[in-house]
């Protein structure tokens, strides 16, 4: 794969696809531009080179509309708080007055194109629009992991028409630390696995069954493995068409040496609501009627044994519904686990990321990866098109 380090950008107009979907509160503030920071280092790079730096994101899901209120305005007015620097917001992100905009550029001047989704053509991969992309750039640079798996104009229809291309620093940190994970791991490795449904994990659990050492699973899908193993749930959250892939994926960790965890106890509820009646009970004993939402203490315990002498830890999907405290004490201690362990850290997806600042923990995890779908799709053995490309 080709980088960033690899290019000459001097004097060219260098177009980079980031990720600055960020979220925004009802007055279209910023709330958290953590996605803005982490590619700072690649815009200034390009800025520091003497690029001509045209910036392409997406924002929100606006259908292939104008919507002005997925407009990237706000965007590029905190960009200049960032940079110190003028930031132009083109009209559109192609036609002839963004192309005039872009011509007139000078070496580190900095024009940030409007809203990719804005054209439908941008999901659909089309080829004219990929193309009046491309005549926007001598140079094109992915640093926006967040969206390369999906094969869309801005990821991969411009990276093929254009000869000059690469990974910017985020996207090439990204692959590094992936590969530090699960291609070439210092073990033991052990994938620490939650999140609500089998079925969106499920070609990441049969891959990492050949790659790890140990898996812990949590969260609501702990549920459905339990359940296929005979267990009544109550009515905790079961996927029930997946019980018997359920079964064989405990099957294959047995036959493959992987020690498997489920939890041995819960915090249950009778009704999923932050005010809800709760108690601790062990797997065995939920009450009819109710439902688990949590891990509880004794899994804790018997999760930080299976993380003790971990040297590589990949986490994906929260212990449980910590979004309401009620519900939260086992993400919480499983977060304080992976930070005070001695492994190579990495956590990848919005919510495991979001329980580890909730935590305050966020300094103390080797890496926090930008993308959930996309390390997601990595975990499942897949490549991401737009790295691919670049290659």
């Amino acid at each position: 794969m080709n980088t960033i380090r690899d290019l000459d950008l001097s004097e060219k107009r260098v177009l980079v696809r980031v990720d600055f979907n960020v979220p925004m509160d009802d007055q279209l503030a910023i709330t958290d531009d953590i996605r803005m920071r982490m590619v700072l280092p690649t815009i200034k790079y390009v800025l520091e080179n003497r690029g001509k730096l045209v910036l392409c994101s997406h924002m929100g899901r606006p259908k292939g509309q104008r919507v002005e209120a997925f407009s990237l305005a706000p965007v590029a007015a905190h960009l200049r708080e960032l940079l110190g620097r003028a930031v132009r917001l083109a009209p559109d992100c192609i036609g002839r007055e963004t192309e005039e905009c872009v011509t007139g550029m000078s070496a580190g001047e900095v024009v940030l194109l409007e809203n990719l989704r804005f054209h439908a053509e941008e999901t659909k991969n089309g080829a004219a629009f990929a193309d009046n992309l491309a005549r926007l750039a001598d140079v094109y640079i992915n640093d926006a992991f967040a969206v390369s798996h999906r094969a869309h104009a801005s990821v991969v229809g411009v990276a093929e028409r254009i000869e000059a291309k690469g990974a910017g620093f985020l996207l090439e940190t990204e692959m590094d630390y992936f590969h530090k994970s699960m291609d070439e791991p210092v073990r033991p490795l052990v994938a620490l696995v939650g999140g609500a449904k089998v079925s969106s994990k499920l070609g990441a659990l049969e891959n990492m069954l050949d790659r790890v050492d140990r898996m812990v699973i949590g969260g609501a899908m702990a549920n459905t493995f339990l359940k296929s193993m005979g267990i009544d749930v109550g009515n905790s959250l079961v996927e029930d068409d997946l019980l018997e892939t359920a079964r064989k994926l405990i099957d294959t960790a047995e036959k493959k040496g992987v020690k498997l965890y489920l939890p041995v106890d819960f915090v249950v509820a009778d009704r999923f609501a932050a005010d809800a009646i709760t108690k601790n009970v062990t797997y065995r004993d939920i009450p009819s009627g109710w439902m688990a939402l949590d891990i509880g203490p004794a899994s804790t315990i018997l999760f930080k044994e299976a993380l003790d002498d971990a040297r590589t830890i990949v986490w994906n999907g929260p212990m449980g519904a910590f979004e309401m405290d009620a519900f939260a004490r086992g993400t919480m201690a499983l977060c304080q686990i992976v930070a005070n362990s001695h492994a190579l850290s990495i956590t990848g997806g919005g919510d495991s990321n979001a329980a580890v600042k909730k935590a305050g923990e966020e300094k103390n995890i080797s890496y926090m990866s930008t993308g959930g779908g996309a390390f997601l799709t990595l975990m499942e053995g897949k490549t991401l098109p737009g790295v691919e490309v670049l290659s």
